[in-house]
């Protein structure tokens, strides 16, 4: 299992494409509290809001970066905070989408989250109780055909980004 710096290194690695599938409602992370906080109390979120950084130094290199965030209706604190910034990593070139099961009954998806790297190398992502990154589990490469199809059947059900968000706002 790949934790912190190591997991961190698979995002300068990868050639091609990165796909994210999202499934917590609430993700733990302690670089991100003091914003949090911030972004709860109504206060202004900074630059890296209108064009995320860390994005834009994947696609700047020609690498795709996507992701589907399946969710549920009503948002939590933390769910609405992590949707307000997607329209930066959008600027920055991330492709998004969402999927809320209060609106869609999507079956067939796996019910944890996984990192699907150049179609060859998937990462199973362990998390605590509370949200708290415990680290990314590589896959079996048997299964990686497996996560493709659920990638594909995500991206097939969801919506864009900018569509969910102008009704949930």
């Amino acid at each position: 299992m790949l934790s912190g710096e190591e997991f961190g290194r698979l995002f300068e690695t990868f050639e091609r494409t990165a796909f994210r599938l999202e499934t917590l409602a609430v993700y733990d992370v302690e670089e991100e509290r003091e914003e949090l906080e911030r972004f709860l109390a109504g206060g202004d979120m900074g630059p890296d809001w209108d064009d995320n950084p860390w994005v834009r130094s994947m696609t700047n290199k020609g690498k795709e970066v996507s992701r589907v965030h399946v969710l549920r209706s009503p948002l939590t604190h933390y769910l609405r905070y992590e949707l307000a910034a997607y329209p930066g990593n959008i600027a920055a070139g991330e492709s998004i989408g969402i999927i809320d099961l209060a609106e869609h009954d999507v079956s067939g998806l796996p019910d944890h989250d996984f990192w699907l790297f150049d179609d060859r190398a998937v990462y199973q992502m362990h998390y605590t109780p509370e949200g708290a990154f415990i680290g990314g589990e590589l896959v079996s490469s048997d299964e990686i055909a497996k996560y493709q199809g659920y990638r594909d059947q995500a991206l097939a059900a969801a919506v864009p980004f900018s569509q969910y968000w102008e009704r949930h706002r």
